[in-house]
């Protein structure tokens, strides 16, 4: 009599009905699973990814071809060279808007971080009404720049507004004519512009604020430090990271600056506010010159990259020294 062969369970088991196919599915699933993970986010991402490749930096390429072509009304592809650079160096009305820019973003950029800061540490101190200063100080954020400028030329007219009111008040000696003052013009911008993007600024700092650990601070006060101590040499230093995201959204506002400028002065009175925005339109699409206007929207370009690589480079050399 031959011995029967030896049947393990698990070897029973895995023949019973079932069982394979119970395996198979689950391997199928973990394996469709896996593929979904991998490629689901790459396939929603992908239409975002496409449309930046073609819209912004195919357009920047774009624009960055066109100004090395003699193109006017029309685009032309013959490249030409250098030479719309060397013509638009040689124009006084670029060299003027180059440093109205420079103006009024060195002094819309720091007004901007003092007052923001001041506010955020205002509310810091878990004020009454806090909510509803927050909003106040929020209301003009929700504002089109374009509302803004008219609001403030409007404000600042010398027959219309705050002069006209203090006339009408008694003070006949009072004046303020900056928006028709060729020398002062730019700072209604800066005035117009502080006013708008200040209670975002002071949003972004509060959040960093508040997100500062309380034990440091108690334990500071418990060590002696008075309060403005302790905002100057422990809370506002933690706050790098918000001052870097600050700064580029604020030099990013300034150096693209139109629709305030349009709205509120229009560039005036003559040229006297001009800003390379303004300079970029005017020359591109209203005297056809599409070259020197490409040229110019370069040289803007080039400006946002000499603000954003040397603040990537600190915040990533902070980072690395654990700063």
């Amino acid at each position: 009599m031959s011995a029967l062969p030896y049947v393990t369970a698990h070897e029973r088991n895995c023949d019973a009905p079932g069982v394979n196919d119970s395996a198979t599915h689950k391997t199928k699933s973990a394996y469709f699973s896996h593929l979904a993970d991998i490629w689901l986010p790459r396939l929603v991402l992908s239409p975002t990814i496409l449309a930046s490749l073609i819209f912004v930096y195919g357009f920047i390429g774009l624009t960055a071809f066109l100004s090395l072509t003699e193109s006017r009304m029309m685009p032309n592809y013959e490249y030409s060279g250098f030479g719309q650079y060397a013509a638009l160096f040689e124009i006084d009305r670029w060299w003027v808007s180059a440093a109205n820019l420079g103006i009024f973003g060195g002094l819309f950029i720091l007004f901007c971080l003092v007052t923001g800061l001041l506010m955020a540490v205002l509310l810091d101190q878990k004020i009454r009404a806090e909510g509803a200063l927050r909003a106040i100080y929020l209301y003009p954020m929700a504002l089109s720049f374009i509302v803004t400028g008219a609001a403030w030329k409007w404000i600042l007219n010398p027959g219309l507004g705050l002069e006209k009111l203090m006339h009408d008040w008694g003070y006949s000696s009072f004046t303020f004519d900056w928006l028709v003052n060729s020398d002062m013009a730019i700072y209604t911008v800066v005035i117009a512009g502080v006013w708008q993007s200040s209670g975002f600024v002071m949003a972004l700092f509060l959040a960093g604020l508040r997100g500062v650990d309380d034990s440091i601070i108690k334990a500071a006060m418990v060590d002696g430090a008075s309060l403005p101590t302790i905002y100057r040499r422990i809370v506002i230093p933690s706050l790098r990271p918000v001052f870097f995201s600050v700064l580029l959204i604020l030099a990013h506002i300034a150096i693209k600056s139109f629709d305030l400028v349009m709205a509120l002065t229009s560039g005036g009175p003559g040229t006297s506010s001009d800003v390379p925005a303004i300079f970029m339109y005017q020359f591109s699409f209203t005297r056809g010159q599409l070259g020197l206007g490409a040229a110019s929207a370069m040289m803007m370009l080039a400006t946002v990259l000499a603000v954003l690589v040397p603040l990537m480079y600190m915040e990533t050399k902070g980072a690395a020294n654990g700063r």
